[in-house]
């Protein structure tokens, strides 16, 4: 039997954008998050593992397939406490510096580099490197892998004074990136850097890296597993239905600890600890599948690993998008891209199998799939449309077969949202869940604002062209459904969101970018204002001066085909007149800030802002001056190119301001320039 538990949780508005924001202008502006009470919660949990067991089992074996979980087989695209001594030295003697570009103010991300001003960190072929602001040199570097393991992957780190949290996924952090990809060796690396930097402790969850979220010294990370069973392999002459039969006899015989997540820790002197998350402290929303188990392990930095290790709480869900505010932590499960299997019985009197015939491609070309954060985030995930039903070599099917086996109909397109209460230390409390119709774009798709949840999604039709992008306003105590407006960009799909308070900011795109803004002041009834049409469309928004917004993205001709990297500036001021004041153009180009938000920095003080360019015959970045009327090219920085057998110029990731200089850094190294003249001042090779 099921008990439902009554629960007191607390949310607040978005944490505020101030403009001496360094490069996290994301959230409201005003004053620093105040608590309010959202009134009490009914959630529903298990009594205990026999009725945990019974649910999970009952859950799962409705939800296999032939394959194993689902009928069709899927494929993915896709926080308070600092060190006295390091808040001071940060107060007083570091230089003024930017940091990364969050969604949020107050909510920090896990990404490729961070600094403090006097030191920048960042992690390469599995060796932690601090390089030290006033000298320019490498003073300390940490191997976290043995012999060539994490060679050529990145991590992720997240720093709260002088600990860091480095996120490891093997392949997974990479491919993540790109299309979602394998489970690699997730590990979490907890270094202390004071001093000569060395290894506290190293946890490694079961299942794969999702994304974290650092507010305060408090990090919420977030890991997704399947149950641990193995299935049944097809063999000759067994149906669908066989192997349906067989691996709901092996979920029947699993035992909870196929479900419930594994954890091993191990501590600075090498003794290693084994746990699983208990029966107590996994729940589950009302509607779940049983196929996924979503798990928030949480860590004081200034505190490092304890005897309660990561606290860990589990959810009986799935989640691929991250959000985090200083009260909330949301996860967010898209739908999977779905690829029936399709047969067809051959033509009498031809013995060779026929396939079905591929659907029409779109007309439009459509721009690269590439990765986001989660990773963080997500990153995240990356826009994409509708993909036609892939073709399946047809099976030569016995003359005695009279009928092919049914395929099995198409799964409704809806997001999954999870909320957690984050106000409280220690583990945070599962809250509530809900359903929305369509596809999450990345983490910009959600905005808490006012005790209220703002999601922005795009619904695919079975064609593909019929879609249409809605914005649902949702109770964050109950996730409860309180308001929508639809029909955004009909025959299009979002390509970028951004929420600035009580306003919502969006692009579609098909052929054309249109530009909504979106009055969200009454939750029960949100509206759009105004839309600009103009040619290409923005794959990233940014909060800029006052009434100003940054887009960067695409140029396109009128038909839709891309041209190259455009960055433009908008007058918002007006909500029911938004328009473009100047675009820059750049032909034939990309730029990684168009999925990857962590890629782009904008600089208030003085309207510095420094995207990566990639072109057919040089990469670097892109050094821009924005200004409350124009957009203006200042140059490019370029990192020197790798001689050998296969020379190339490396691709630079992520720019930083740090006192008077623009910091670059790319797989290859870290580089300095003058941040008036552009001039180079210092390379420091990584490899």
């Amino acid at each position: 039997m099921n008990t439902l538990i009554r629960t007191t949780v607390a949310a607040a508005a978005l944490a505020a954008v101030t403009a001496a924001c360094t490069t996290s202008p994301g959230g409201d502006q005003g004053p620093p998050p105040v608590r309010t009470s959202l009134g009490a919660v009914r959630l529903v949990a298990y009594d205990g593992c026999d009725d945990l067991l019974e649910e999970l089992r009952e859950r799962s074996a409705a939800n296999v397939g032939p394959y194993g979980f689902g009928d069709a087989m899927p494929m993915m695209v896709g926080q308070d406490s600092v060190r006295s001594e390091a808040k001071a030295r940060a107060v007083t003697q570091s230089p003024e510096h930017s940091t990364t570009n969050v969604h949020e103010a107050g909510v920090d991300e896990p990404d490729l580099v961070k600094t403090d001003g006097e030191r920048l960190i960042t992690v390469t072929d599995g060796t932690l490197r601090v390089i030290d602001t006033a000298t320019r040199k490498i003073t300390a570097s940490l191997r976290l892998t043995e012999g060539e393991g994490g060679s050529g992957f990145p991590a992720d780190l997240l720093v709260s004074g002088d600990r860091a949290l480095v996120l490891m996924a093997g392949g997974d952090i990479m491919y993540k990136r790109i299309a979602g990809g394998p489970v690699g060796d997730t590990r979490y690396v907890l270094v202390d850097l004071a001093g000569e930097p060395k290894v506290l402790g190293t946890i490694k969850p079961q299942g794969s890296y999702v994304d974290a979220r650092l507010v305060g010294s408090t990090v919420r990370l977030v890991t997704r597993s399947r149950p641990d069973v193995v299935f049944h392999e097809r063999r000759p002459g067994s149906s669908e239905s066989d192997l349906i039969a067989a691996n709901r006899a092996v979920i029947a015989n699993a035992p909870a600890e196929a479900w419930l997540p594994r954890i091993e820790i191990t501590d600075a002197s090498g003794r290693t600890t084994q746990s699983r998350v208990p029966c107590e402290r996994v729940s589950h929303p009302a509607d779940y599948t049983g196929t996924s188990m979503l798990t928030v392990h949480t860590i004081d930095l200034a505190q490092g690993i304890t005897a309660a290790g990561t606290d860990p709480i589990t959810l009986a869900a799935d989640g691929d998008i991250v959000y985090g505010t200083g009260q909330s932590l949301y996860v967010a499960s898209n739908p999977r891209w779905w690829f029936p299997v399709v047969r067809r019985l051959p033509p009498p009197p031809s013995p060779r199998p026929t396939a079905v015939a591929p659907a029409e491609e779109p007309t439009v070309t459509d721009p690269p799939i590439a990765p986001t954060t989660t990773g963080s985030t997500p990153a995240a995930t990356v826009p994409a449309e509708t993909v036609p039903a892939e073709t399946v070599p047809a099976e030569t099917v016995p003359a005695e077969t009279p009928t092919p086996e049914p395929t099995p109909a198409q799964p409704p397109e809806e997001t999954e949202v999870h909320r957690f209460d984050i106000t409280k230390p220690g583990a945070p409390a599962y809250v509530a869940s809900d359903k929305v119709p369509g596809r999450l774009l990345n983490q910009y798709a959600l905005s808490e604002h006012d005790g209220h949840l703002r999601v922005a999604t795009t619904l695919n039709r079975s064609d593909g062209r019929d879609s249409s992008s809605a914005v649902y306003v949702l109770k964050a105590d109950t996730m409860e459904k309180v308001g929508e407006v639809g029909g955004l960009g009909k025959g299009e799909r979002i390509y970028s969101v951004r929420f600035i308070g009580p306003v919502g900011y969006c692009v579609t795109f098909r052929q054309v970018d249109p530009l909504y803004t979106l009055d969200l002041r009454d939750p029960a009834h949100p509206r759009v204002t105004g839309e600009l049409k103009i040619t290409g469309y923005s794959a990233y928004l940014h909060p800029a001066a006052d009434g100003r917004l940054i887009g960067i993205g695409q140029e396109a001709s009128e038909k839709g085909r891309t041209l190259g990297t455009q960055v433009s500036l908008f007058d918002v001021s007006d909500p029911a007149a938004p328009r473009r004041l100047s675009q820059f153009f750049q032909r034939d180009s990309g730029s990684g800030a168009e999925w990857d938000p962590h890629a782009f920095l904008y600089w208030p003080k003085t309207g510095l802002a420094v995207v990566p360019l990639v072109q057919p015959d040089k990469s670097g970045a892109l050094v821009l001056r924005i200004d409350d009327k124009e957009v203006r090219r200042l140059g490019m920085i370029e990192h020197p190119e790798r001689r050998g057998e296969y020379p190339y110029r490396p691709g630079i990731e992520r720019s930083l301001v740090i006192g008077d200089s623009i910091w670059t850094v790319s797989y290859e190294g870290v580089q300095v320039n003058d941040m008036e003249t552009l001039d180079s001042q210092v390379w420091i090779p990584l490899r």
